[in-house]
């Protein structure tokens, strides 16, 4: 495992894509969020995963996002890119082409839609490690793929020396305890990817949070992972139950419908997204907006 490996810890946000009304990218927007994310104490960032809406943007704009929120932190915080796809050849394209513009680690969801077996798995993470030199983070999110990598994979996977973590979106802890107990924290680290569960995870051993909640409350999040990490249970317990609201109502839509709108009510962004993703339901809109007051965001903003 690298020496990044452990400096990738603690609230890690996978950041939106700020967009303008007609779907572009507000590249000032961004610029900005990036700068208040480093001065609210958010240890790391994840460009252009499942928050920031890698699905919808064009290869180009994919680098382009990764190139700039690279040039904003300019090394004052890591950057992981998103670069999973469920083509291995174009996550190779883009796992290399992100290393071209300064990313310092990848984040590879699993092959979503086609459900590759355990062992279609293992060629895959196998052959992009293999095939591109960085620091690579292995990302479980079953609930969204269609397809689990099992416990026994990712300890098979964690031989590769250059795959030095695992995102673990089950949201499942005594699952994601046993994979902490199964590896070799010199082989690989755990990151939580489940908000509501992250705290439990990281007094267990995991080794931060990759965060939609983050998105919204960084300071708050940052702390949160701090406390765990320091196995403060009590104080950990006390900063998630602050903000456990906001993991709630920030999945009453598909993520990222519902952090972008509660993003635009903060004053951060517009309301742009790309289709197939529509502005959050009118229905969902003033329970974001108390959702928000009742964890004193708006007033800080």
């Amino acid at each position: 495992m690298t020496q990044l490996a452990t400096t990738i810890h603690g609230s890690i946000v996978a950041i939106v894509t700020p967009m303008l009304e007609d779907g572009n990218v507000d590249w000032a927007g961004l610029k900005q969020l990036v700068e208040w994310h480093i001065e609210q104490g958010t240890h790391s960032i994840v460009a252009v995963g499942t928050t920031g809406e890698a699905s919808t943007l064009s290869m180009d704009e994919h680098i382009k996002v990764i190139a700039e929120i690279v040039r904003v932190a300019d090394k004052r915080i890591p950057i992981i890119a998103g670069t999973g796809a469920n083509s291995t050849s174009e996550a190779i394209e883009l796992t290399q082409a992100a290393k071209e513009v300064g990313a310092d680690a990848a984040l590879l969801v699993t092959p979503y839609y086609n459900k590759p077996t355990q062992e279609g798995l293992y060629q895959h993470y196998k052959a992009i490690a293999e095939a591109v030199d960085i620091p690579q983070i292995l990302y479980n999110v079953p609930g969204r793929t269609g397809v689990d990598m099992d416990n026994e994979t990712v300890v098979r996977l964690s031989k590769i020396p250059n795959i030095i973590g695992v995102k673990d979106a089950t949201g499942d802890i005594p699952r994601g305890i046993q994979l902490i107990h199964h590896l070799n924290v010199a082989d690989m680290v755990v990151f939580s990817g489940d908000d509501p569960t992250a705290w439990e995870l990281i007094l267990a051993g995991a080794k931060g949070n990759i965060s939609v909640t983050a998105n919204v409350a960084p300071h708050a999040m940052s702390q949160m992972c701090e406390a765990a990490l320091s196995d403060n249970k009590a104080e950990a317990h006390r900063l998630n139950t602050q903000v456990a609201q906001l993991h709630d109502i920030l999945f009453c839509e598909s993520n990222p419908i519902p952090v972008k709108w509660a993003l635009h009510e903060m004053g951060k962004m517009g309301t742009g997204i790309r289709l197939p993703l529509t502005p959050l339901a009118e229905q969902y809109r003033t329970p974001v907006r108390e959702a928000l007051q009742a964890t004193h965001i708006l007033e800080s903003v």
